[in-house]
């Protein structure tokens, strides 16, 4: 694996490494990436979720906290100069090897300082039990990309604050709050953080590959995408009917739909869920006009796998979803 190299030390917001990510996906043919980055304060929200549902956006007005969505799904995640962004660019399109592959790098890793460092077979890396980093996909064609956090250490209060994730999600996890189930390296290691920066790209990575100022470029050019306020606040679906859920091994669903004269005139799905493909072609768009009802709604999805387009979802998890059983 190589370390992707920026020509100079400037500090980017966080969009710009998702685009570098992007860029080094289009790019760089089948090499295996991987690089660190750190930001100021932010937010980062996944690909399906509803801002308003996951972000405290008057705290973070308030604390000078950017807000950002992502082109993975998952969940929301707060990121600050005490932590550390891993990100990892691979062939292939298989989600869970891509997972394994990685997930077990980083464990092995971290077991050579010493830590008791496991991962929980989705998309966490724990320590002694506590997650230390989550992590998120998402597919490009023939590339696959998996980011996340690494807590060395991070501001609790900013943590707590501006991310609100869901009674229903803290409860599936059987904890009653974020910090009771994370630690951070610095409780763990005596290396400080750039120390510990230099051990993860020795292990992991033999040889680096260092951008141009013209890729730097053509990376700021897709962060553009990323800063577009239809891009960043524009999921937020129409509907007279909602659906919640919690799925075990596939994440947390709202769906929103407009239902009128018993047929669905438009569907959205939001939650922490991962995407492995279109889901509005391939799912959503296949519903409207469709009866509300599970023989029709099930009539229409014939002949589609919704567990190759969302992480672990079944087609009868989906329906039930939207169709009480």
């Amino acid at each position: 694996m190589k370390y992707l190299k920026l020509p100079d030390e400037t500090a980017h917001i966080l969009p710009f490494y998702l685009a570098m990510e992007e860029y080094a996906a289009r790019i760089m043919g089948s090499e295996d990436i991987f690089f660190m980055w750190q930001v100021e304060p932010t937010v980062i929200f996944g690909r399906n979720q509803l801002i308003d549902n996951e972000v405290n956006l008057d705290y973070c007005r308030k604390h000078g906290i950017a807000v950002y969505r992502r082109k993975s799904g998952g969940g929301c995640v707060y990121a600050d100069r005490s932590n550390i962004m891993f990100s990892y660019i691979t062939a292939g399109d298989n989600v869970a090897l891509t997972y394994s592959r990685y997930t077990q790098a980083v464990v092995a890793m971290l077991r050579q300082l010493g830590l008791n460092a496991t991962d929980n077979g989705r998309n966490d890396i724990l320590i002694d039990g506590l997650k230390v980093s989550g992590n998120a996909f998402y597919h490009l064609p023939g590339r696959s990309i998996v980011h996340g956090t690494m807590l060395y250490d991070t501001h609790m209060a900013h943590m707590m604050q501006a991310i609100t994730p869901s009674q229903t999600k803290l409860e599936s996890k059987g904890v009653a709050s974020v910090p009771s189930r994370i630690t951070t390296l610095s409780r763990h290691i005596a290396l400080d953080i750039e120390d510990f920066k230099a051990h993860a790209r020795q292990a992991l990575c033999s040889g680096e590959i260092e951008l141009s100022q013209a890729d730097v470029e053509q990376i700021e050019l897709i962060t553009a995408s990323y800063l577009k306020p239809e891009f960043i606040y524009g999921h937020n679906p129409r509907c007279n009917v909602e659906r919640h859920a919690r799925i075990e091994g596939a994440g947390e669903f709202t769906v929103s739909m407009e239902v009128s004269h018993n047929k669905i005139q438009h569907i959205d799905m939001a939650g922490d869920f991962f995407v492995l493909a279109d889901l509005d072609g391939q799912v959503l768009e296949r519903l409207h006009g469709v009866p509300f009802t599970r023989q029709a709604v099930t009539e229409a999805l014939a002949g589609v796998d919704i567990s190759g387009i969302v992480l672990n979802l079944s087609n009868e998890q989906f329906i039930n979803l939207l169709i009480n059983p």
